[in-house]
């Protein structure tokens, strides 16, 4: 392998960097199992101690900074693309792989062939922020076949300059675009960063008061099925900018990042992003523009449908037993509503499943 390390232009990293070449070194970390409390860009003791780590492992010297040695050990397992993914770099990967101008063009020229791309992509030999979108984007169409199709399209003249390098610099170049791919919005993201359906994650008080309504509704006889209880920020911030993406409300170059959310909401068309946006909200099942804080990621709020056969009596917080016949669900039923409210527990009449500790 004679891969040019000097065109990635890396820099010494020690506590106090920031950056997104931190982001990078952070996310390579995480990924290899070594602790970082964010991925925020910031070299602070976490990640000294993580990068100290990250060197006893490898045998290497222990001084918790990102040197010259450090950086060839990680490049030996993939961090040029963590660094070409997190400093927007995709040229400086290409020239590491050896990569020239006249390589570049062949590879965007390879690359709408395969995927088909429309439009084409320039072959100007600058792979900057579009030819980087239009990566992920023919991995996204040819998937696990892309490896093997970059390989057959690509010209005679740029394997002959590769060489031995070749397959070295195709395995960086798939793996690159995997990762690109794995980071587009589109419905995948619906299953990370679940809903918890679970009452012990909610807060307390409000915790205890839903158990005792709980208790009640099964004592009486009653069918319980819940669906979210406590939902994460990150799922909340996805599902309201799916939802306005989708809308053409905002743009999806206009989205605000959130840390830990490793999302890249900008598809290789606008179209394409409207399109993964649209995915994403109708597999979160959204009717209604999602909040980014709401009782729910407050851990103040419940989901649920309940039901029963013939007439429910149930016991409200007072011990007084109240009758309950039709309609037998709680979407529809406004005296389980008043039994709930005695509890604590408060149904929001607009929204059939809800229920919170204020209505809200």
């Amino acid at each position: 392998m004679s891969f040019k390390l000097q065109a990635l232009q890396l820099p010494t990293l020690q506590k106090k960097s920031e950056g997104l070449i931190v982001t990078a070194w952070q996310k390579f970390l995480l990924d290899y199992d070594f602790p970082i409390a964010a991925v925020d860009g910031d070299f602070g003791n976490i990640t000294t101690q993580a990068t100290r780590d990250y060197q006893t492992s490898n045998a290497l010297t222990v001084t918790g900074i990102v040197d010259t040695a450090t950086y060839k050990k990680a490049l030996e397992q993939g961090f040029a693309i963590y660094f070409a993914i997190y400093t927007n770099a995709g040229e400086k990967l290409l020239t590491y792989l050896n990569f020239g101008e006249n390589e570049i063009k062949d590879l965007q020229k390879s690359l709408t062939a395969i995927g088909r791309l429309n439009p084409p992509l320039v072959a100007d030999g600058d792979f900057g922020s579009n030819s980087t979108k239009g990566l992920a984007e023919t991995y996204k169409i040819r998937d696990i076949n892309f490896r093997a199709e970059l390989a057959q399209q690509l010209s005679n003249t740029t394997k002959t300059k590769l060489g031995i390098d070749l397959e070295l610099a195709l395995d960086n170049i798939t793996e690159y675009a995997k990762k690109l791919r794995q980071r587009l919005s589109g419905k995948a993201w619906v299953n990370v960063f679940p809903d918890s359906d679970l009452i012990d994650d909610l807060a307390s008080p409000f915790r205890q008061k839903v158990q005792a309504f709980e208790q009640a509704l099964k004592n009486a006889g009653a069918n319980i099925s819940i669906s979210s209880v406590f939902r994460p920020s990150e799922r909340a911030y996805l599902m309201h900018y799916a939802f306005r993406i989708s809308n053409n409300e905002i743009a999806a170059k206009d989205v605000p990042p959130m840390p830990n959310v490793d999302i890249n909401w900008l598809h290789y068309t606008n179209a394409g992003s409207v399109q993964a946006a649209k995915e994403m909200v109708s597999a979160y099942n959204i009717a209604f523009r999602p909040v980014l804080t709401s009782r729910h990621t407050q851990r103040l709020a419940i989901d649920w449908e309940i039901t029963w056969l013939g007439t429910l009596n149930i016991k409200n917080a007072n011990g007084t037993t109240v009758s309950i016949n039709q309609p037998r669900t709680s979407y529809e039923n406004s005296t389980l509503w008043q039994v709930g409210r005695s509890y604590g527990v408060i149904k929001l009449s607009s929204d059939r499943p809800h229920w919170s500790n204020d209505g809200h």
